[in-house]
């Protein structure tokens, strides 16, 4: 837990030495009392953490505080310049040529240079160091170093989202190079170039982070941001109370909680954020029963979840891309269908036994599905799933663990989605090789059409093939898609500067985007 003295320690510290000093140092030692009491102290409701590090992880929400990318994303999601100031695109090389800053400073004082972009890139793409996120750069076949603040990147296809995936957070050569980055102390001490600096780790308690004071945008108005580690939702809702925490993420029927409270501001933002229950085609019983995922799909209510698990803070989801511009409106939605889910089952050979479970060449329809511990949402949502599957003739029994086993789990309540281009959480979800494919899902056509869809920068060509793409994933269903979520952050009232507009992504990820201008009143 964060030590609750995060200032009175220091506070401490101070009158024990004014005990045993004379009247200068007393003087001196009252002004360093005032400057102690006028720090700006901001304590988030976080996630837990084991590494942090951009390259090799791509859920981590606070490597936008510590890291930048050559671009970044404005509050309106699109592409802006970061650590490169300005690029240009040769279509008949395809090749990017980036011009980067020349007064951006690593936290340990070490310049920024074209060495760490290159750096970056290459450890990505190196399979030696399975980067979750490699998929997304392997269309980068080389980058060039011109001088110290000029790189060029040439890629083996065109490819529309490239830009996208470099706001990835580029990370020192200086460094890491010659580390097993996948063991490297830097993992648990990293060093960046973004708005704040690494502090201290106290390992599953909180993680601090201070301002920097050097930063080439402008140094941040908050003096320090803690992380502390609040799993549980209703934990955070009683440590917002309790005054531990001043931003945290809680769930709709928390609402309720805050609403009237003056001291509180409740932000309810749109995300890109869906839930699904994913199977595990490595798992025999879907493996050897590829039909399951489509007559499952109708036995859900969707609307039920939204409106009584949500609130109505959220809709029922049916596509990955039901939030953007590139959504198949037409698509099968899947709409609660118990009946439809029945014939299913049956066309293709299930019989309800005398206990009313299906089963089929001896095999029951039978599983376990699995919910993350802590998140209550996403238990509740398995809980009410089971309940239906349970009234169409599958016996499925609730499993809340703390760690996810992707190899011999039978179904888990996933969450994906990204505000950015369609190909994000698309190809390497989806993809047959993808990076964050973690359920074995594998499918020609699929794989032909995420790769047509990002290497043309025609929106009509691009919206045809994802539209493709969206009807054939209803032939052969990944996920059951449940809903997407809107976020909701609860903060104190003396806390300035988040962007309400901002479409937030996985797990509600964005909302720092502008953390510099942020302020506690």
């Amino acid at each position: 837990m964060i030590k609750k003295f995060k200032v009175t320690a220091a506070l401490l510290s101070i009158f024990l030495l004014v005990g045993c000093g004379n009247k200068v140092s007393d003087n001196s030692n009252e002004n360093m009392d005032k400057d102690a009491a006028k720090e700006k102290v901001l304590i988030y409701g976080s996630g837990d953490y084991t590494s942090i590090n951009p390259a090799l992880f791509e859920h981590g929400e606070i490597n936008s505080l510590l890291f930048n990318g050559l671009t970044a994303h404005d509050k309106d999601n699109n592409i802006i310049p970061a650590l490169a100031k300005s690029w240009e695109y040769d279509e008949e090389t395809l090749t990017y040529t980036f011009h980067l800053r020349d007064d951006v400073k690593w936290h340990d004082g070490e310049p920024f240079t074209a060495e760490d972009v290159k750096f970056t890139y290459e450890t990505i793409n190196n399979p030696d160091n399975g980067s979750e996120i490699a998929t997304n750069y392997e269309d980068i076949t080389n980058i060039e170093i011109v001088d110290d603040y000029t790189v060029k990147i040439t890629l083996k296809n065109h490819n529309v989202a490239i830009l996208d995936y470099l706001s990835v957070g580029i990370i020192p050569k200086h460094i890491l190079e010659g580390q097993d980055i996948i063991t490297s102390d830097f993992n648990r001490h990293p060093i960046g170039t973004g708005p704040y600096r690494f502090n201290n780790w106290d390992q599953g308690q909180s993680i601090t982070l201070v301002k920097n004071e050097d930063y080439f945008r402008k140094s941040p108005k908050i003096d320090k941001i803690i992380f502390k580690i609040v799993n549980d939702t209703k934990a955070r809702v009683m440590q917002l109370k309790s005054g531990e925490l001043d931003l945290a993420q809680v769930t709709p029927k928390d609402i309720e909680t805050f609403k009237n409270d003056d001291n509180f501001v409740v932000d309810i933002m749109k995300t890109s954020d869906y839930r699904g229950i994913m199977y595990n085609f490595n798992y025999p019983l879907f493996k050897e029963n590829r039909e399951l995922p489509n007559a499952l799909s109708y036995a859900i209510d969707r609307e039920a979840i939204v409106d009584n698990i949500l609130l109505g803070y959220g809709d029922a989801a049916y596509s990955p891309l039901q939030m953007g511009k590139y959504n198949n409106a037409e698509m099968d939605k899947f709409e609660y269908n118990p009946e439809k889910a029945k014939q299913l089952l049956e066309d293709a050979g299930w019989k309800l036994g005398s206990d009313g479970i299906y089963s089929k060449n001896g095999t029951k329809l039978s599983f376990e599905l699995v919910a993350m511990e802590g998140d209550q949402e996403r238990i509740d949502m398995a809980n009410f799933a089971v309940q239906e599957f349970k009234k169409i003739g599958a016996d499925v029994k609730l499993a809340v663990k703390a760690d996810i086993d992707w190899d011999n789990q039978a179904a888990f309540v996933i969450g994906w989605g990204s505000p950015f281009d369609p190909d994000d959480h698309t190809y390497k979800v989806f993809s047959t090789h993808g990076g964050a494919n973690y359920n074995a899902y594998s499918n020609e056509k699929i794989d032909e059409l995420l790769t047509k869809a990002r290497q043309t920068d025609v929106y009509e060509e691009r919206l045809k093939y994802y539209k493709e793409f969206q009807e054939e994933l209803t032939k052969d269903l990944p996920y059951t898609f449940l809903t997407y979520i809107d976020v909701v952050y609860v903060a104190k009232n003396n806390l300035e500067g988040i962007t309400k507009e901002t479409v937030l992504g996985h797990h509600g990820v964005g909302i720092f985007w502008n953390v510099e201008d942020w302020d506690l009143k």
